[in-house]
């Protein structure tokens, strides 16, 4: 038997290695960019940088040390510089490919780590694999922000696996409605109307806000928001700010909040502040034609009626106050049962000087001055006897006639 020259004894202790094949290989030496094998082949492995991870910002000599050994799969046996080019994430993809693969089988529920915010959904990377959440499955509500999820591991079933096309669909929405309706079973089963609870303001509306309450949301409406009058809620809650409110109602699944807590109700001492002939201070807080409601304190408003306004005529309290004006004002009614108390501004004005009434005894003599033309007809009245005088005067020398003479 004739002997084996060197290079045949050490063509026969190299393996050979083949496209597509898994291997394993010995770390030699870390870069920036690569990753240099050992696997046993007459030539070493490359492993790049966009094939370990499909991270772009992954810092290899970070990840990988020397000395450490990986799986690899071969992508090609000679890069055309007589090198082996290695893949780690194509290995990962395929083995996590069956994974999902099963999962999508079963329905069991995955965890993956979202990558990519796109316009269309999530970009998530579970098992080295690419799975795509569509906006509308993302949650049971509208998220407005995809990018807060980057980052984030998020949960997820996949609803639609082609991996030759690559086309690898989940679905978080069914879970995230899920693990609501078991937080909201469990929130309603331990709370009562008149509780008061915490919660976290999650959404602002003109009408209202809308608090996270640890398992459901509830309605605070702008009118349970403060025993006074509320224009615009934007103004006074934040989304995030923590806040302690009561429950007033709950309706199924609906539950109301208030902040009017009753022990701040200030209706509750109104009849000892605003008693019949006070005198106080208010602020015009909206106006009507009949009259102007005015704000005592919060949640207490009176109505200043514009007949009450001024001694002098006035058509519409517009015409002479402001809105947010304040004025002084005298309580002349009060109706604790009804929540109604009335005001006078005129009350306070002192009464019209009486010297006009002088001034008004030519306008009565007018009368006395037109008495001569009342009687005019009883000047008339020598008049009508003028045919008085007609038959006696005339006849007398009529009568003369007997002297005979």
């Amino acid at each position: 038997m004739s002997e084996m020259s060197f290079e045949q004894m050490l063509d026969e202790s190299i393996k050979s290695i083949h496209n597509g094949e898994v291997v394993e290989g010995t770390v030699i030496d870390v870069k920036e960019d690569q990753i240099i094998l050992n696997v046993g082949y007459k030539a070493d492995g490359i492993l790049t940088k966009q094939e370990y991870s499909n991270d772009p910002d992954v810092v290899l000599t970070e990840e990988v040390k020397p000395g450490q050994t990986l799986e690899v799969k071969v992508l090609r046996v000679n890069d055309g510089d007589g090198q082996v080019v290695l893949s780690y994430k194509r290995l990962m993809a395929d083995r996590g490919s069956k994974v999902l693969e099963a999962a999508y089988e079963n329905g069991e529920v995955l965890t993956g780590t979202v990558t990519q915010a796109l316009s269309g959904g999530l970009s998530v990377t579970c098992e080295g694999s690419r799975v795509f959440i569509p906006a509308s499955l993302v949650s049971d509500v509208f998220e407005h922000d995809l990018k807060k999820f980057i980052g984030q591991e998020v949960n997820f079933v996949i609803i639609e696996f082609d991996p030759r096309r690559r086309r690898i669909i989940g679905d978080r929405k069914q879970l995230v409605a899920a693990e609501r309706e078991k937080a909201q079973e469990e929130l309603l089963s331990r709370i009562s109307v008149n509780d008061v609870i915490d919660g976290i303001v999650k959404n602002v509306t003109d009408f209202g806000a809308f608090i996270d309450l640890g398992g459901a949301d509830g309605l605070l409406h702008i009118s349970e928001m403060s025993w006074g009058r509320i224009d615009n809620p934007k103004s006074l809650f934040k989304v995030g700010a923590p806040l302690k409110v009561l429950v007033k109602d709950i309706n199924g699944k609906k539950i109301a909040l208030s902040l009017k807590f009753e022990d701040q109700n200030p209706w509750l001492h109104a009849a000892e502040k605003y008693q019949k002939g006070t005198i106080v201070e208010g602020r015009i807080a909206r106006m009507t034609d009949f009259g102007a409601f005015v704000e005592l304190e919060p949640g207490v408003d009176a109505l200043l009626h514009v007949s009450q306004i001024s001694r002098d005529r006035v058509e519409k309290p517009s015409d002479v106050l402001t809105v947010n004006q304040i004025v002084t004002v005298k309580i002349v009614d009060f109706n604790e049962d009804a929540r109604k108390i009335s005001l006078s501004m005129k009350a306070l004005e002192p009464p019209k000087a009486e010297a006009p009434a002088a001034e008004e005894a030519p306008a009565e003599e007018v009368p006395a001055e037109e008495t001569p033309a009342e009687e005019a007809p009883v000047e008339e009245a020598p008049a009508e006897e003028a045919p008085v005088e007609e038959a006696p005067v005339e006849e007398a020398p009529a009568e003369e006639a007997p002297a005979e003479e």
